[in-house]
């Protein structure tokens, strides 16, 4: 019981980072029908671009803006420069999944020119510990889950109550439709790559805030864990992937906590695995994409 409950506490924090980065990953997927492999990557290069900002002296909270909107620029221009032309040459699924690979590795070793193979950590005031229930937690740590309230709710009122939300739901069930109907499908797509972008970005700047410190291998792990969150709630749902947010930050710091905090990666990529073969539907069966938004 002595490790359980700040355990507990610490699964909070992961399972608010694994709910922005999940949620923006499942809802790529769920609207432009793309398995972007390259998101952890964008994640951590999000993390360099805040690590810039924090080493020039500034907040690190301008760093969290400056974060989220490289990531929604670069997605953006990523779908418009790579994706879509060998969508539009049909592409399929598999071929897609292989393009997001190669620009995973062209991202990586972009990094590795520029910052090299070290460790880095954000430039920021030590942060105060509070204890709530017996479980401790910093204030960044706080803002953190915060943060993560926030976004989701955010993103619940913009599927349900807001014309974007439902041409997002309407391109995601069928886009000829969508498009026959007078949705202008591109332009939604542009805003889903926005938004999720923004939401891989900020994920990779928490996640470098509740971290001793990142490296461009780090993208790896940010994706599996991502992944694996987004297919335990099933894949294309954004409710779904919140709920196995809390389901995988839980079980890998309880994890983490009974055995070893080395095996957090392997247990979510088991949990991933188990729900690949038990429920590749998922927690919540997919009927349609983006049908649990309303």
């Amino acid at each position: 019981m002595n490790t359980i409950v700040p355990a507990i506490g610490f699964g909070i924090v992961t399972a608010s980072i694994l709910a922005v980065a999940g949620v923006g990953f499942t809802l790529q997927f769920g609207v432009t029908n793309i398995l972007n492999l390259a998101y952890g990557d964008i994640m951590t290069a999000a993390a360099f671009v805040a690590y810039l900002v924090t080493s020039a002296g500034l907040s690190v909270w301008l760093a969290l803006v400056a974060g989220a909107a490289f990531g929604s620029v670069f997605s953006v221009l990523l779908n418009r420069c790579i994706y879509t032309p060998f969508v539009r040459r049909g592409t399929r699924l598999f071929g897609m999944i292989i393009v997001t690979i190669a620009v995973s590795l062209i991202v990586q070793n972009g990094l590795l020119a520029i910052f090299g193979a070290n460790f880095f950590s954000l430039k920021m005031p030590r942060p105060a510990p509070v204890h709530i229930a017996g479980m401790v937690f910093t204030t960044v740590q706080l803002a953190i889950i915060a943060i993560a309230v926030v976004a989701m709710l955010l993103i619940h009122l913009l599927l349900r109550y807001t014309r974007l939300g439902k041409a997002m739901r309407a391109t995601a069930a069928n886009p000829t439709l969508a498009r026959n109907c007078g949705i202008p499908t591109q332009r939604v797509i542009d805003m889903v790559w926005l938004i999720t972008g923004g939401l891989c970005g900020v994920a990779g700047v928490v996640a470098a805030l509740n971290s001793d410190s990142f490296a461009i291998a780090s993208g790896a792990g940010f994706l599996i864990t991502a992944l694996a969150a987004a297919v335990l709630g099933g894949a294309g749902q954004p409710y779904g992937a919140m709920i196995g947010a809390v389901i995988i930050g839980l079980i890998t710091e309880l994890s983490a906590a009974t055995w070893s905090a080395e095996y957090k990666e392997v247990v979510a990529f088991g949990i991933l695995v188990l729900v690949m073969v038990l429920r590749p539907q998922g927690l919540l069966a997919r009927r349609g994409a983006l049908t649990a938004a309303g």
